[in-house]
């Protein structure tokens, strides 16, 4: 029984490894089929993809992002606007501005647009990516024209007596092997589907922007409570949020939603962290939001 034990666990083993090694070459096909430019800011390179024409869509990616999961978050608005689909700070090869906290990565935005002499724009934000983006609107309310948030990270309703400190994935499961060993347990923890670990790859170009995430971006609304007076924001808010997502809760959304000022508020019964099975009625809640505020 040991044997036969041992024999399936090596067994499991090396068909992750074989389907890591795969997975990866196919990733970096995908990725090499972008359009992607960098950017040469005062602090160093930001890689991004910038297609279509019209009004423009800043796109703020999340966790394990990048110019790709930028650019596909929006894909389906780069028929009718400006897609600009930048990697924030240590993803996909883009460099990191002091720190990196959220208010160096706002600034950091406010460069490119400048780069690209681009003076207002939509934000669309998911995940991880909504506190970046919440904060460009906060300090630069002048270049936002409207705030989307996709299933994003949200402000608490009050300030915490405690929170996490580091808030994603510990350090040594960052890798392409490790995430597919732990791949079947996604739908259990994240409520994604087990392949999700093919999109997030290569994992070693997306690890330090992950780490940045974990122990800057995530806890920043929680840790400097008093530097997000959500009250305060000029600009319309659209939020799309699936009430049963494992990831980004739904219950944050409940509790702070009386935060913002002018909020349009559109939620789904199920769909998940991706909000899988809406793409049609996302599509109309933006082109609704984008034609109200135009």
């Amino acid at each position: 029984m040991l044997l036969i034990f041992v024999g399936v666990i090596a067994l499991y083993f090396l068909i992750q490894g074989l389907r890591c090694v795969s997975g990866l070459q196919k990733t970096r096909e995908k990725l090499s089929s972008y359009d992607v430019r960098t950017a040469e800011l005062s602090y160093g390179a930001m890689n991004y993809v910038d297609e279509g024409e019209g009004e423009v869509l800043l796109s703020v990616h999340g966790l394990f992002g990048g110019y790709d999961q930028a650019y596909d978050n929006a894909q389906n608005l780069a028929s009718r606007m400006r897609l600009l689909a930048p990697s924030r700070f240590g993803y996909l090869g883009s460099a990191v501005r002091g720190e990196g906290t959220p208010g160096e990565q706002a600034t950091a935005f406010t460069e490119l647009l400048d780069y690209l002499s681009i003076d207002r724009a939509y934000l669309l934000a998911t995940s991880a990516g909504g506190t970046v983006a919440i904060r460009f609107a906060l300090d630069y309310p002048e270049r936002v024209k409207a705030l989307i948030l996709f299933c994003s990270a949200m402000p608490v309703a009050e300030k915490p007596q405690s929170y996490l400190e580091y808030q994603a994935p510990p350090e040594p499961l960052l890798s392409d092997y490790a995430m597919y060993l732990i791949s079947p347990l996604m739908p259990a923890t994240m409520g994604m589907p087990a392949s999700t670990v093919t999109m997030i790859q290569p994992i070693a170009e997306r690890r330090s922007g992950v780490i940045l995430d974990g122990r800057l971006t995530n806890p920043d609304m929680e840790r400097n409570f008093d530097q997000y007076p959500i009250e305060d924001l000029h600009v319309p808010v659209l939020i799309l949020h699936a009430e049963d997502d494992p990831v980004a809760s739904y219950e944050k959304v409940r509790q702070a939603r009386h935060r913002f000022p002018d909020l349009t508020l559109v939620t789904f019964p199920d769909g998940g962290h991706m909000m899988k099975g809406h793409g049609e009625e996302i599509d109309q809640a933006l082109a609704d939001f984008m034609r109200q505020h135009d």
